[in-house]
């Protein structure tokens, strides 16, 4: 496996030449005491270090070896303490906490690029301090004063990490079933009991505490989602000044054994009458949960691009190096026995497809995390319309990423022929680890029927109307000649997404079923167009410097890659889309 480089200078490229963060920063009174290109810089440069020195190089010991459980303990592979310390030492864990319990208060555009490179370094290894940065989150939103000065500072720490505990064996998705209970007890805090599956990081021994975020009813709750609530139960009791106390009554029965992920703890949780508190206000539970899992889907959606950057510059480095036939043109390295496998038409077609996919992928998450922080620092129209686009966008930058990094790692694979089908080179990790970021946090066709279903015909077309006029504004601004090969095809697939959107919306109330029918590939036609969007921003800017470095020039071509090759894949969605749910419905079970 090649050793990963972190592509710092395309994401220095989207930050300040494509999406304005500083001149953004400086906008957002908030946000200016604390960022400027200088810091974010330095921000990435020393987080980089750590991803290729301290991170990647245990990755491959972290899966061959994984977590062990024993007598209700779990210890992971050798190195993850140790890169964990390091880590957590370098203040990563606290970089976008909130700054009044000892964050750093770090806008989303920066801390995405930062998930980014850890999880590229390693998915395992990421989940850890992730999901003790999207429970901290949740936390800092809705608990109480008291909550927050107990636990926050030591989550931002590193010293104690945090877990998400929803699913139930017989809850997956459908959270409005699950049977957790919550006793209330006299000194105000709550009696915990039920079993959670699938519950990441429950148990490990990188940190000495554990907080976990538990979804439970009280016995006189309402039925279904609205009757649950959000508890912090913590594995070790927390005194007064802070101090660790004794053991709380939630254990880890056992953990899980896994198709990939093999270093991050997937644990069978246990809670016996354990003490919570309440977080936010009863039966108010998922409102407070999703704060949490809307930042945890985009942060899946990243992992799905970050195995797929990995994958790019493992194949890359491969088929430079690998000999193989004969271009068809002729021989290209005469002085050897074979040319490179770069020479032949289908290596370069799924090359670029990944690259393309990559950087529009890398593009398309640093505009929505741009959303995010209008929508967390901005004001009045910015404010709103922040929320919006990233409220709508949140589905696709899980599903459309992960979908495009399991392809891409598959298609990494494949480059490598036989050798990418064997352990020692590598590749089959990354196809293994990114599987599971189409299943978690929400299946993929639950975020396709998320988009169409709720944010689409829910506001009956209003929210994504916000994107559409987001697009069209651009493509009225940008009459360059030089720009019409990108602009041109990109206002044809934004008629055909619009034409699209009020056919579904019309059909929508006929037969409600054509929502099913169609949300995959709805929301497929949305990611291309949405690529294709930034894809135009990025070739704009490229143009202007093309003549200062390879890079852009490198950037102009992939651009047209993605427009005449890429892009037209949504024709055949949007057909699909169209064809109608009969096909789907007019089969019995019994005939399947």
């Amino acid at each position: 496996m090649a050793d990963y480089r972190v592509p710092l200078k395309d994401m220095g490229f989207l930050l300040f030449d494509v999406f304005k963060a500083e001149a953004m920063w400086q906008q957002l009174p908030t946000l200016a005491e604390r960022v400027d290109r200088e810091t974010a810089e330095a921000i990435l440069q020393e987080c980089a270090k750590i991803a290729e020195q301290e991170i990647a190089p245990i990755s491959r010991q972290g899966d061959e070896v994984g977590v062990s459980f024993n007598d209700g303990k779990v210890t992971t592979a050798p190195g993850y303490k140790e890169a964990f310390k390091t880590y957590a030492e370098g203040g990563w864990t606290a970089l976008g906490g909130d700054p009044e319990y000892g964050g750093m208060g770090m806008p989303k555009m920066l801390t995405a690029q930062h998930e980014e490179m850890l999880c590229s370094g390693d998915i395992s290894f990421a989940l850890y301090p992730v999901l003790t940065a999207g429970a901290a989150l949740s936390l800092a939103k809705h608990g109480s004063e008291e909550l927050k000065n107990l636990y926050l500072t030591r989550m931002y720490s590193g010293e104690w990490s945090a877990s998400m505990c929803l699913t139930e064996s017989h809850a997956g998705s459908d959270l409005g079933i699950i049977r957790t209970k919550a006793i209330p007890q006299e000194d105000g805090s709550y009696s915990i009991t039920g079993n959670k599956i699938f519950i990441t990081g429950g148990e490990h021994d990188l940190t000495e505490n554990i907080i976990h975020l538990v979804l439970a009813k009280l016995p006189d709750a309402p039925a279904g989602p609205k009757g649950i609530s959000l508890f912090l139960v913590p594995k070790f009791h927390v005194n007064n000044d802070g101090s660790l106390g004794e053991r709380n009554q939630v254990h880890c029965g056992s953990i899980e054994h896994k198709m990939g992920i093999h270093a991050s703890a997937t644990c069978v949780m246990n809670f016996d009458g354990a003490k919570g508190y309440l977080i936010g206000d009863l039966n108010r539970g998922l409102a407070c949960m999703f704060t949490m899992m809307n930042f945890e889907r985009i942060g899946v959606g990243i992992q799905g691009l970050s195995a797929a950057s990995r994958s790019y510059q493992n194949a890359l480095e491969y088929a430079k190096e690998r000999l193989q036939g004969r271009a068809l043109t002729g021989a290209k390295n005469t002085d050897k026995e074979a040319d490179s496998i770069m020479v032949h038409g289908d290596v370069r077609r799924m090359l670029l497809n990944m690259k393309a996919m990559n950087e529009g992928s890398r593009a398309l998450s640093t505009y929505i995390a741009m959303q995010l922080d209008y929508a967390t620092y901005g004001e009045g129209e910015l404010q709103a319309k922040g929320d919006a686009l990233s409220t709508l966008m949140t589905p696709l930058a899980k599903a459309f990423f992960t979908d495009l990094g399991f392809e891409n790692t598959v298609t990494g694979q494949q480059i490598f022929g036989g050798h990418g089908f064997i352990r020692e080179w590598g590749q089959e990790q990354l196809v293994r680890d990114a599987r599971i970021t189409q299943i978690y946090e929400g299946t993929n066709g639950i975020q396709a029927m998320d988009l169409l279903a709720r944010k689409v015909v829910g506001s009956q077309g209003k929210l994504m109307q916000v994107f559409i006029d987001e697009v069209n504004d651009y493509i009225k601004a940008t009459p360059a000649e030089n720009m019409q090969e990108f602009i041109a095809p990109l206002a044809d697939a934004l008629n055909d997404f619009s034409e699209l959107t009020q056919y579904l919306l019309t059909k929508s109330k006929e037969n409600i079923n054509e929502i099913g029918a169609a949300a995959n590939d709805y929301l497929h036609v949305f990611g291309y167009t949405a690529m294709a969007f930034v894809w135009a921003k990025m070739a704009e800017v490229a143009l202007e410097k093309q003549g200062s470095d390879d890079f852009y020039q490198a950037k102009i071509k992939t651009a047209r890659y993605y427009f005449t090759r890429l892009l037209p894949r949504r024709l055949s969605l949007i057909a699909s889309a169209k064809s109608g749910s009969d096909t789907l419905f007019d089969i019995d079970d019994e005939l399947f």
